[in-house]
């Protein structure tokens, strides 16, 4: 067999390959979307159906109308978004700070901030849960947004460093020779370089606090407070658990998360090439 020939060959299995693999992550998706689009009757269908005999609506219609799923949502919205930004912040900031400025135990600093990342939520939703109650947060957004903050920083401050590292120094004291201050040349230089790794960071905070159970669960009591997974939990306590309803709510809650990643991936992407090299 030639060598183009081959190459064809083994090319033509790895899309096949990756086809199949694709098919088989998204499938569990799929299933989920067919059963919230069919009727009560046909959820237990034997033989099970991939696609509804008769698509309706109503159980999106009834997660709205007869459960608190809309203020679950929103909640989660607000949590989501509010670490989101509060975390960036801050890691953005230590950074910088761990790249830019040298002073004695800065790689030792960098390190232990990375160990902290070792410790699972479990080890610490006790002690974590006494402090926010000392300082009278219980049963607060704002007690999930500093636990949220809490885990995902050491992670995206590393991420970070990594990408205020690769942007050259002289690019920044250029900014500086012709007269910008420091802020304004972060602004302006290092932070639109590094803009893959902030988007990246982003991803992986609005996932993990938008899917949290375990804080949320804990330091959340009031009904009208709860988040998405707290709030659709409940759902499985009723007397009869309604699958078609729970899938709508599962089909919900995903929408989000997907919209958020397709919304900055032309960022993401863009990123790589913007800022101080470009013009």
């Amino acid at each position: 067999m030639s060598r183009p020939r081959r190459g064809l060959s083994r090319a033509t299995a790895l899309y096949v390959g990756g086809a199949v693999l694709a098919l088989w992550a998204a499938f569990p998706f799929f299933w989920m979307l067919s059963t919230s689009l069919k009727e009560s009757s046909e959820v237990f269908a034997s033989p099970p159906t991939l696609v509804p005999r008769h698509l309706t609506l109503g159980n999106f219609a009834r997660l709205l109308t007869e459960t608190n799923f809309a203020t679950y949502f929103g909640n989660s919205l607000t949590v989501s978004f509010a670490t989101v930004v509060l975390t960036l912040g801050v890691s953005a900031v230590g950074a910088y700070g761990l790249t830019r400025f040298r002073f004695p135990g800065r790689e030792t600093i960098a390190a232990l901030i990375l160990l902290t990342y070792m410790f699972a939520p479990i080890m610490v939703i006790i002690p974590f849960y006494i402090l926010v109650k000392q300082l009278g947060l219980v049963n607060t957004h704002l007690a999930l947004v500093l636990s949220y903050t809490t885990f995902c920083l050491p992670f995206c401050l590393w991420l970070l460093r990594a990408f205020f590292q690769s942007v050259p120094l002289e690019l920044e004291e250029a900014a500086l020779v012709d007269g910008a201050h420091r802020g304004r040349a972060v602004w302006h230089v290092v932070l639109p370089l590094a803009l893959p790794g902030i988007i990246a960071a982003g991803i992986f905070t609005f996932i993990l606090a938008w899917n949290d159970f375990l804080f949320a669960l804990v330091l959340i009591s009031s009904d009208e407070l709860k988040t998405l997974p707290v709030g659709v939990n409940d759902l499985f306590n009723a007397t009869i658990v309604d699958w078609g309803m729970i899938m709508a709510a599962g089909v919900m809650i995903t929408l989000p998360t997907v919209g958020f990643f397709a919304g900055v991936q032309r960022y993401l992407i863009r990123g790589w090439g913007s800022g101080g090299l470009k013009g």
